[in-house]
């Protein structure tokens, strides 16, 4: 989306399995949405020639399915029955930097080793800046990069002891996959920011960011990995059939307290198609939906009368459910509504498309979306949308919109008003660019900027309640994005910039 916070990636690993390197590449097709500007594959094989294990890679900027078009990669490349994978998404700037392309790989003392981290660490400027003072020289202005050295550096004598070791020194948010010569190995962070999932495929283990990647190769969920957790899967699982409850696993206590789950993975990052912090997002949005409704009923939010029903749209497609949950909640309530499709979306428009001669934002909009003018003409609308970061993609759909002559316009936002930056892995503009800033958290200037007749969010208390009233696990979730309050300190001097990113 081009008024969307962006996700930075996902992540996918497979160990023990004589197509791990393909599965990957089905992975990550599944986990596209979280990342389009890259993508990745390491897998791992003994070389009998070179009588050693050897970690081939693959990877490139572009879409999977772009980056991934030879068979002969999977066949003569990617050889191996464990592999892991990555899908990048970055800040402009790095985005350039071939040397950022995820899973990074080193060869040290005591092996190999690949790594995929989906998160953002906010003590990477602090430990850049002490290896830059021991001299140590960098590949990429990646922070990833940081966790390979803080491995390498360690004094500890075993390899899983150097990366436990390594874990423990970083903050902020951090799902990783690990690849070793001896196993495959899933992190997950003390707070629990970022999603990671553990599933099963013919007695071979696998983990994702999603479980929407397992559907996709027909794997099994079987649980999500725990925040803290290093979950260690030896390259011969599925052969020697280790059970789930004998897979070796170590927890890294935590620094700051109760978990913190990214609660925007449920807002508008993750496909409602998958589970993540054990629910599936399809029945979370729902109840944003609903919450939404008891907060802004359509009786409370219609200004005119019309002889036709009220219409509620959704802006494609990561609203579709919480607008659906605002019409039926509505509904259930005796207020008259009916939800309709009133935006086409154009699902082929690559993130590179430019139209000729014409290279606006608003263009770029009407190239991603249609109107669809029966269904508006005439009627009083509702917009569902899971959120506004700057408010230009909003502002043009407006205009698009008006252009089909509705009685009214109503902007109803399935989340409160993003008025922070995040520092955990996600891109947010800077806070004087989000446009609830730009109007001092004044409802009606905003309304007045987009162009509507009226604008509602979901307050951040029916938000959280939403949650958890429908995945009451007992975790709670990080809103730093609404709220300003960040549960990890963010390290003085840490800052986005072309030089910070995973």
């Amino acid at each position: 989306m081009m008024d969307k916070p962006r996700d930075y990636c996902g992540v996918f690993g497979i160990a023990d399995h004589p197509e791990a390197a393909l599965y990957n590449y089905y992975g990550l097709h599944a986990l596209q949405h979280r990342g389009q500007e890259s993508a990745g594959i390491v897998s791992i094989y003994y070389d009998e020639d070179k009588e050693k294990n050897v970690m081939p890679n693959y990877k490139d900027f572009g879409l999977v399915l772009s980056v991934f078009n030879k068979p002969k990669i999977f066949k003569k490349i990617l050889k191996g029955r464990s592999a892991i994978g990555h899908n990048r998404y970055s800040t402009s700037g790095s985005s350039k930097n071939p040397s950022n392309i995820q899973p990074f790989t080193v060869h040290y003392q005591l092996g190999n080793l690949a790594i995929g981290h989906n998160g953002n660490l906010s003590n990477a400027k602090q430990i850049r800046e002490a290896f830059t003072r021991d001299g140590i020289l960098f590949q990429s202005t990646s922070d990833t990069e940081l966790i390979l050295h803080l491995i390498a550096q360690s004094k500890k004598n075993k390899q899983i002891e150097q990366i436990i070791d390594a874990v423990e020194q970083l903050e902020g948010a951090f799902s990783l996959v690990i690849l070793t010569d001896d196993a495959l190995i899933a992190i997950r962070d003390s707070n629990g920011f970022k999603p990671l999932a553990l599933g099963e495929k013919d007695g071979a283990y696998c983990v994702a960011s999603e479980t929407c990647a397992f559907d996709i190769i027909g794997a099994k969920y079987i649980r999500d990995i725990n925040p803290g957790e290093i979950l260690i899967i030896p390259h011969n699982a599925a052969r020697n059939k280790i059970s789930p409850e004998n897979l070796k696993s170590f927890h890294i206590a935590s620094k700051f307290g109760a978990t913190s789950q990214c609660i925007f993975e449920y807002v508008y990052f993750s496909r409602p198609d998958s589970m993540i912090f054990g629910e599936m997002v399809d029945k979370i949005r729902r109840n944003l939906g609903k919450t939404l409704a008891k907060e802004h009923p359509v009786n409370e939010v219609i200004q005119s009368r019309t002889s036709t029903r009220p219409v509620i749209i959704s802006v494609p497609d990561s609203s579709n459910t919480a607008a659906i949950g605002y019409a039926s909640e509505n509904q259930k309530m005796g207020f008259d509504c009916k939800y309709d499709i009133g935006l086409i979306r154009n699902h082929y428009v690559g993130r590179t498309f430019i139209s000729p001669g014409q290279k606006s934002r608003q263009q770029k909009v009407r190239t991603k979306f249609n109107p669809v003018n029966g269904v508006i003409e005439g009627r009083s609308v509702i917009i569902v949308d899971d959120s506004i970061v700057r408010g230009t993609t909003s502002q043009y759909l407006i205009k698009m919109i008006r252009a089909c002559n509705p009685a009214e316009i109503h902007f109803l936002v399935s989340s409160p008003a993003v008025v922070s930056p995040c520092y955990y892995g996600m891109d947010f503009p800077s806070p004087e660019e989000l446009i609830a800033n730009r109007f001092n958290r004044d409802i009606k200037k905003i309304a007045a900027e987009i162009g509507v007749d009226s604008l509602r969010y979901l307050s951040t208390d029916g938000l959280v309640h939403a949650v958890k009233e429908a995945n009451p696990s007992g975790d709670d979730y990080c809103t730093a994005c609404f709220t300003s309050k960040y549960p990890v300190p963010v390290k003085f001097g840490f800052q986005k910039d072309e030089n910070e990113l995973v």
